[in-house]
Formats: structure tokens, sequence, C-alpha cells
């Protein structure tokens, strides 16, 4: 293929992109690095990544990641949602230590809807929608991301990518700033197998990652599994929902996620309907 062709597909990508208007950063994200444990995004590469905070002795903590995915909603996990706490949206961040970042914005919660068959046993349908108290102005370092299309699978190694700002390594300090890490998906032939997850993996959740090399340490709860689209567009293809118990580099225990791809309809129920 001459380079003049190859210009012009990268060329129709992009307007692709633009044209569907969700899942096209300003900033383009680093994904030639390699590091175990993740490292530091390139900041504002992933604009629909926001911080979920909840109030606690007069101060604002950060507790769970999650994807813009509406200007007036967020996608994230439903065990990262307690009935007892206030919470707001933090968007456009990079370093959660600086609290007047440019081109962030604090925003107040409307409601939150965790789904009805939640179930924290066994981690089933771990997923949850919050609506914002306004509509946000969309922006270089506030974007959505695309949701994937209804009930559709991403093959084995398909190579994605969890940001967060959880945990640098298994009981290490939190992140400052938003972490990548790369995590190839696993299928649901492999990750349900005895010495893998067995059957506390369903055909709702995802599996990334698990090599023993590099990990989810820095993925956060709730936070996205951000997968390329042909178009070169960003789905959030997962919600980070769960681990091992023995540390964030096993062997053969990938990061689970709640597949979104199984929820699109319940997404679009609880917008239209809230």
């Amino acid at each position: 293929m001459s380079t003049h062709t190859m210009l012009g597909i990268t060329v129709l990508a992009a307007l692709l992109a633009c044209a569907s208007s969700c899942g096209v950063p300003s900033f383009l994200p680093n994904l030639s690095a390699r590091v175990v444990g993740g490292e530091n995004a390139v900041p504002h590469s992933w604009p629909w990544q926001i911080s979920l905070q909840y109030l606690k002795d007069d101060t604002w903590r950060h507790t769970c990641g999650g994807t813009l995915i509406a200007s007036n909603f967020v996608l994230t996990a439903a065990h990262c949602i307690s009935n007892s706490r206030t919470y707001r949206v933090a968007l456009g961040k990079n370093n959660l230590e600086v609290p007047d970042e440019e081109g962030s914005l604090f925003v107040a919660v409307d409601t939150i809807h965790v789904h009805e068959k939640w179930n924290s046993l066994l981690l089933r349908n771990d997923i949850a929608l919050i609506k914002l108290a306004e509509h946000v102005e969309l922006s270089d370092t506030i974007q959505v991301a695309c949701l994937p299309e209804e009930g559709s699978l991403l093959p084995q190694d398909f190579p994605c990518y969890v940001t967060g700002w959880g945990r640098l390594w298994t009981n290490g300090p939190i992140a400052d700033e938003l972490q990548q890490g790369l995590q190839p998906v696993v299928d649901h032939a492999t990750c349900s197998k005895p010495d893998w997850w067995s059957f506390r993996v369903t055909q709702n959740m995802v599996c990334a990652g698990g090599d023993g090399v590099i990990s989810a340490c820095n993925g956060d709860s709730g936070g996205p599994l951000n997968c390329q689209a042909e178009n070169g567009s960003w789905e959030v293809r997962g919600i980070v929902s769960f681990g091992s118990g023995l540390g964030c580099n096993t062997q053969k225990k990938p990061t689970v996620f709640t597949r979104v791809s199984t929820y699109i309809d319940w997404i679009n129920e609880v917008g239209t309907g809230s």
C-alpha cells in the first residue's frame, strides 16, 4: 500500500471517528509502552475517564473510576456505590492532587441507578449509571466514550487499556496521575477454566490481562477497559469489577470486568427513563 492511500485511510478514520462524536481524544494516548503495572498516561488522553469522589470529614476523596458516556451520564461499577455517601464526579482530571487543574470540572450527582440484579456476593451485574446534575460541556479534556455494539465480543489477545488512579502495586500507594496499562482480552473459554476464574466468571463479564507480567494494579474499580474500534474511536468494553485477592500480578487471574456490550439495553432504558 502506498503511503498516499495509507494517509487517505487515516484521514478517513479520523473523519469517521469525528462523525461518531465519541471516543476521540484531542490528546492521543501513548500506545507504544509496555510497562509492568501501568504508567502515567499522556495527560487528558483518556478524556472520558472520571474520578468518582465522596464526602468524608469535609473532604472529597477519590473512591472509584468511571466513564462519561453521555454529556450527563457516567458508567461505573455497582460495588462502588453506597447509599450512605454523597458523591460528586470529577471530569477532565489528570492529577488528583491538583485541585484547580485547567480543563477540569466537578459536577454534582442527580441520581444513581444500580443494576436491579446486582449481586454483591457473586459480583454479578456489577454496573451502575450515574445521572449528573447538569449536562457538561465537552471539550479537549472532557469527551464521551463510545459504547460497543450490543452483544459484541472481542477476540483473544485483543489489545485494550485499563485506566485509573488505583494503587500502583499490590497494597501500594494510590496514583496521583492517571495511569494506563495494556491488558489484552482473555476469551471466556480460557478465563472460565478451572485453574483460572472457573465458574466465578460469567458470559456477562470480560477478562483481560492475567499474564503475570502486565497487570491492572493501576486499574481502578468502576473505570473503563478502553478498546479501539475499527474506525479509530475508543469504546468502553468493560467496567473494572474484581481481581485476585492474591495480588495484582497473579498469573491466570486476569482482571475481570463487567461486559458492557451485555448491558446496552439496560443503559439505554435507564438513560431514557430517568
